[in-house]
């Protein structure tokens, strides 16, 4: 790639773009506005890039299983789901890579993906994830530049290390997932022997119209297992489907896998004094301010009958929030409300919610009509405006979530700025055991040693201000 004099970025209408860093939001912690008409552009063009296969988390296997609590939240949460323990409902989760294509390998460095949708009895809870609990970057409006990153280069149609690098190097928030994403946690053995995260900030709400923010957690029965660089390379050689291929092979022989679900709570109050930005993607809550809380177990009992039909054709949206359920100020997850349900009307059609592996398991009753390949009865003659004299379906003011109460004026705040980046990273490093340090280390160089030398001693620098040792050794390996 060669460096050319500086254009101006414009849209696609050529008016040229004055912020290509940061979201419109109402304050600096405040929700992402409607009005930022060049994040919904970026958005809504990244969703159309590619037919007909998933942008990101294109390869992926999925099963179905059941969801039981085990412990009490009916304090923190109207949902009927957590009203009791005992309670239960069907699921079903798709576990993914995230850069590779459908053909790829399973056994490659990348973060998973860890989708979970729950069929409860007021409608679906979609609760969309990766194995890590934190990402590369806290505002959306860098997702298509980062996910361009780690694609395939424009000229050589290649993978290539100093795109990533150059990006993460230039992107130091990016500096926690990055040294997840090399230590020994980057490649599990297989989907049953790794965490989820609904790693951003969530929210629960009860009948008091109180607001808790938290962190969902899903914690592996099996073991935590995980593959070096070296097993994972001679396993993509052998068998590139060998995740999927253990997934089903597992549940076949009646080895259901299961998860424990735990939440960390935050007081809606909580948020405003807290030391660490509590929406910030690229962060964690300690668990000694947040201890984890028991909430339930999901086991997955039964494979699908046809990949196309329920894995392929599967959809999961951030924005399904039963009552009881909400989001959060969290930029990325204000992005991805929207972006989910785009992708998918583009993808697999705008009756998309209507195909098995996605309806809901209770009645639904909409005004939403016709459309591309609309598949049922189409609510034969019922009504379908309101308000209407004909009993059509009412909207409930008993299901309204709490107001958020935010503040601040419009304007596109630079989410870098004031922001530590380096601390999570550092404190991650130091606990990390001699061996897995080795690991983290020999990884970084093995992925850095073609990349340019000024893009490595900008990302050195970033290693150096996590922990002088973390930049030294990878400094050492690069020879600098």
């Amino acid at each position: 790639m060669s460096k050319s004099s500086k254009k101006t970025m414009t849209t696609d209408a050529g008016v040229p773009v004055s912020d290509n860093q940061n979201s419109l939001t109402a304050g600096p912690r405040g929700p992402v506005l409607m009005a930022d008409y060049h994040l919904m552009e970026r958005m809504a063009h990244f969703n159309r890039e590619r037919v007909p296969e998933r942008i990101v988390h294109a390869k992926g296997a999925g099963a179905y299983g059941t969801f039981t609590v085990t412990g009490d939240i009916s304090r923190y949460t109207r949902a009927k789901l957590f009203s009791k323990i005992g309670n239960s409902c069907e699921m079903f989760v798709r576990f993914s890579t995230v850069a590779g294509e459908l053909g790829s390998a399973d056994t490659v460095r990348d973060p998973r993906g860890f989708a979970c949708k729950f069929y409860t009895e007021e409608g679906n809870w979609d609760l969309v994830g990766n194995n890590t609990p934190v990402f590369f970057i806290r505002d959306a409006l860098k997702f298509q530049d980062f996910i361009h990153s780690q694609k395939r280069d424009p000229q050589t149609g290649l993978k290539d290390n100093t795109m990533q690098w150059d990006f993460w190097s230039l992107s130091p928030e990016s500096l926690h997932q990055v040294t997840i994403l090399f230590s020994d946690r980057g490649i599990p053995a297989t989907y049953r022997n790794m965490n989820g995260y609904g790693s951003h900030t969530f929210s629960l709400w009860n009948d008091k119209g109180e607001r808790y923010w938290v962190k969902w957690h899903l914690k592996t029965m099996q073991g935590i297992k995980c593959l070096t660089e070296e097993e994972a390379g001679r396993i993509a050689g052998q068998d590139p489907d060998f995740h999927r291929r253990d997934l089903f092979t597992a549940i076949k022989q009646g080895k259901n896998p299961k998860w424990g679900v735990q939440i960390q709570i935050m007081p809606e109050k909580d948020a405003e004094t807290y030391s660490i930005h509590p929406f910030d993607l690229t962060k964690v809550w300690p668990h000694k301010d947040y201890p984890l809380i028991e909430v339930g177990v999901m086991e997955l009992n039964r494979s699908p009958e046809n990949y196309f039909a329920e894995v392929e054709q599967s959809a999961f949206e951030p924005s399904n929030l039963p009552p009881g359920f909400g989001a959060s100020p969290d930029k990325m997850l204000q992005a991805r409300l929207l972006s989910y349900a785009d992708a998918h009307r583009y993808r697999i059609g705008i009756n998309y919610a209507a195909l098995p592996v996605n309806k809901p398991r209770c009645p639904v009753h909409t005004y939403n009509r016709d459309g591309h390949m609309r598949f049922d009865g189409n609510y034969g003659g019922t009504v379908n405006y309101q308000p209407n004299s004909f009993d059509g379906p009412m909207d409930d003011k008993q299901y309204k979530e709490p107001p958020l109460h935010i503040s601040g004026d419009a304007d596109r705040y630079d989410h870098r700025e004031g922001n530590d980046d380096y601390k999570q990273a550092g404190d991650l490093y130091r606990l990390m055991s001699a061996d897995q340090k080795a690991q983290l280390v020999g990884n970084i160089v093995r992925a850095m040693k073609t990349v340019p030398k000024d893009i490595q001693l900008r990302q050195i620098d970033h290693f150096h201000k996590a922990d002088k040792d973390y930049g030294d050794r990878v400094a050492s390996g690069l020879g600098l």
